[in-house]
């Protein structure tokens, strides 16, 4: 198993770069630091065109990513601890809170049973969300005026579990690996979303979304990424009917939710956070990661953002189609990430440390900083005139703000996005905005124990640096579950 250096070891730019190099990458990073005459590219205002008639201006390039929550009440609702999480959102001085949570847009939909909903049982909860969210951004010292919150919607499809730890899967087509790893008969459509149920479907994802605007979210999320249903329904070529086949098939549920959300919400702004490219499963070997088999499976024809004669490697051409109808379809901005959490984690989210359900990393985790920022430059030049939110700098730790300001200042991303990093150091936004040193403590290491707590029924966390968490009755016990040598 390869051991790589990890990014915190790089005692400096000129070190960090020198490794770059070796692996015949190249990052955007600013190798001096900013003077307070000299205002940082992240602290730039941005337009967003939410609706034709509604255009607002935010107060900087900092993005929050939605994160999937798994401390919420069994019924959907918010606790203390997801009113915690979205106070931090508040506190974190991005003004660009991209939804904040995935919520699911009902009850079979959710990834784990303390999902938030957005349902209407959870109207009450989602405005306290928000309401929170918003005094904590004020509290912090920042105005609310140029601040844009939205909510996430989402049904998690394959990877739904509502109920317990097992799997509840809502598919939209086999898949010759992934059905077997979720227990599925090939020859059993009974979990196949068909033709006729899609229309309440979208019905549902309309009605999410006017709770949200009734509560006063600026714009809804609606999610087509990391596996779920209709980030599966984009590489759907399998299936037959209306929506599978070509691409405008493949596209026409997610185009088709975005049209009911306007016309029933035409105040409420709507963006997609994106799979813009992804990669054949992969699986653990003597606990190192390496793709399946490909043995059968070339052409590959069961994914999206991906290319079908090497399937190890991405590829953008559709992606690039589907974000042009995003844009002519009035979507106000796109979210850009890749991989899934499940079958491919070292794409999704670049880590030196497995959680416990997953595998060491098969490349350096530069590599896969890189392949986010490089996509992101690759489609902002191939998609004009749509923002674009990037992904993947949370591995960067004490280097992300000189990579992301030049990201923006070379025009490779519009919004910088952060999740992980925010669970452990939620200020960091507000920090490199202000000039002050970053708090190297509460830097996210990326130990994956925020994955690996709900991967084993536990609520989801910064165990190591977040005192909070640190304290809290489930701390030793993640610790226990963790892959030996996390840490």
């Amino acid at each position: 198993m390869t051991q790589f250096r990890k990014v915190a070891q790089y005692r400096t730019i000129d070190e960090l770069s020198a490794r770059l190099h070796e692996l015949g990458l190249e990052l955007p990073i600013d190798t001096e630091s900013l003077s307070e005459a000299q205002e940082s590219p992240l602290a730039r205002t941005q337009l967003l065109e939410l609706t034709p008639e509604r255009k607002v201006t935010i107060g900087n390039r900092w993005c929050i990513h939605p994160m999937e929550g798994w401390d919420a009440n069994t019924d959907g609702t918010p606790t203390e601890y997801t009113l915690r999480r979205w106070e931090r959102f508040g506190s974190s001085g991005a003004k660009l809170i991209w939804g904040g949570e995935a919520a699911a847009v009902r009850p079979d939909g959710r990834a784990n049973a303390n999902q938030t909903l957005a349902t209407e049982n959870n109207r009450a909860g989602l405005k306290r969300l928000l309401d929170g969210l918003k005094q904590a951004h004020r509290q912090a010292g920042f105005r609310t005026e140029d601040l844009v919150v939205g909510l996430q919607l989402t049904h998690s499809g394959r990877f739904s579990r509502p109920n317990d730890r097992r799997l509840e899967p809502t598919i939209a087509w086999h898949h010759p690996v992934l059905d077997q790893r979720c227990d599925i008969s090939p020859r059993d459509d009974r979990r196949v979303l068909t033709d006729e149920q899609i229309p309440t479907l979208i019905e549902e994802f309309a009605a999410a979304a006017r709770i949200a605007a009734d509560v006063g979210f600026d714009f809804v999320d609606i999610k087509a990424c990391h596996g779920y249903l209709i980030h599966e329904f984009l590489g759907a070529r399998e299936r037959p009917g209306g929506y599978g086949g070509e691409l405008a098939g493949r596209a026409r549920l997610l185009l088709e939710v975005i049209e009911a959300v306007r016309n029933r919400c035409p105040e409420l702004g709507v963006g997609v956070r994106l799979n813009a490219f992804d990669c054949l499963p992969f699986e653990s070997h003597d606990g190192a990661g390496r793709p399946v088999s490909v043995e059968g499976l070339v052409p590959y024809r069961w994914g999206f953002g991906i290319d079908p004669e090497r399937p190890t490697e991405y590829e953008l051409s559709e992606v690039c189609t589907v974000m042009q109808w995003l844009r002519d379809s009035g979507v106000f901005a796109v979210n850009l990430t890749g991989g899934t959490p499940y079958t491919t984690p070292h794409w999704q989210r670049p880590a030196a440390f497995p959680p416990s359900d997953g595998y060491a990393p098969p490349e350096d985790p530069l590599q896969g900083v890189v392949r986010h920022l490089r996509v992101g430059q690759q489609l902002k030049q191939r998609v004009p005139g749509l923002v674009l939110v990037g992904s993947g700098y949370t591995y960067l730790q004490d280097y992300l703000v000189p990579v992301a300001q030049s990201a923006v200042r070379h025009d490779w991303i519009d919004l910088v996005g952060i999740g992980r990093m925010v669970l452990s150091y939620p200020t960091m936004p507000a920090d490199s905005l202000s000039g002050a040193p970053p708090r190297r403590k509460e830097v996210c290491r990326t130990f994956s124990d925020c994955t690996t707590a709900p991967r084993n029924g536990l609520r989801s966390g910064c165990y190591p640096l977040d005192g909070f968490y640190k304290q809290t009755p489930e701390a030793e016990e993640v610790k226990r579950v963790a892959p030996r040598g996390n840490r």
